[in-house]
């Protein structure tokens, strides 16, 4: 028997090629199709980011750029309002002592010193400031301003914080009660801390002008004065005083004293104010010279060279103009 033949029959090799001739031009029409239309192909970026059917997302994920993103800047964080420091008070001459219970904080901020008083501290002209009154034995007058005794009882010690080293000495304060009654007194001493600002700690006769003594302490409504007098200032040099130191001090000044300057060899030299209120000369630059006292609304006064005689008043025949 012949073996059987390994050879297809004609039938079925033709049949065969049909579906390979499509599938070769189906592959021929797909790759013209890409060559005319390059940008129909899908890469795989495409596949990534295109939606996946089913998911709750539509928006396409995009590519992240090589470029680095610029850091957000940090939101400025709110500043904290510092706590208030409470000022020391330093070793003076005798201060006041309350005698009615402790004052609260005064509403009136402290303002600066206007066109009208340049030279002005925490007490300036046409400001209206409020706190309460108590009053203290006196004495004999004496106070932390050194002014020495004196039969004159409408005086008052002013609040530590606003004595500002002795700035306050001398001021002439109009003092107003809830009543309507007003005193006009004249700061000699300082009422240290707790006094609040705003506080004044009067003589017992200045606060019997506004209330019972037995109020012991009363709210009150203050403003500094430039009030007519017929005194002038007087010049003294404290005690221990000589060509080689000196403490300088002015005494019976109308308004508020701003500086105190001696004339030396390089012309005028002014004087730190001691708490004590009296303007130092450490090494004795000016002492027995030249004096210039400017009060805060800008005034100068000179007052020829003096002889040093401690703790005599010598008086001048100088005053500064009323405001």
């Amino acid at each position: 028997m012949a073996s059987p033949s390994h050879r297809r029959p004609p039938g079925k090799r033709h049949t065969a090629l049909v579906p390979a001739l499509v599938v070769a031009a189906v592959a021929l029409v797909a790759s013209l199709l890409m060559a005319l239309h390059p940008e129909g192909a899908t890469t795989a970026d495409d596949a990534t980011s295109a939606p996946i059917a089913g998911s709750g997302s539509t928006t396409p994920r995009t590519t992240p750029s090589t470029s680095p993103k610029p850091k957000p800047k940090p939101k400025p964080k709110p500043s904290k309002p510092s706590k208030p420091s409470a000022a020391k008070a330093s070793p003076t001459a005798p201060t006041a002592r309350t005698t009615g219970p402790e004052g609260s904080a005064a509403r009136t901020a402290p303002q600066p010193a206007s066109a009208s008083a340049p030279l002005a501290g925490r007490i300036r002209p046409d400001v209206t400031y409020e706190g309460v009154a108590t009053f203290y034995d006196t004495g004999n007058g004496d106070g932390a301003c050194l002014y020495g005794p004196t039969d004159d009882v409408m005086t008052a010690a002013m609040n530590h914080t606003d004595y500002e080293t002795s700035k306050a000495c001398g001021a002439y304060i109009r003092v107003r009660a809830a009543s309507g009654a007003s005193v006009t007194v004249r700061i000699t001493n300082e009422c240290p801390l707790p006094c609040a600002p705003g506080q004044l700690d009067l003589s017992p006769q200045a606060f019997a002008k506004l209330a019972a003594p037995s109020a012991g302490q009363i709210p009150i409504t203050w403003s500094l004065l430039s009030p007519s007098t017929s005194d002038t200032i007087s010049i003294r040099y404290k005690t221990g005083s000589s060509r080689y130191w000196c403490g300088i001090q002015a005494v019976g000044h109308r308004n508020p004293l701003a500086r105190l300057e001696v004339r030396d060899g390089s012309g005028w030299r002014r004087l730190p104010r001691a708490e004590y209120n009296y303007f130092l000369s450490e090494q004795g630059s000016g002492c027995g010279g030249a004096i210039r006292i400017t009060d805060i609304y800008g005034e100068a006064l000179t007052v020829d060279g003096l002889a040093i005689r401690p703790d005599a008043l010598q008086p001048t025949r100088l005053q500064f103009a009323a405001h």
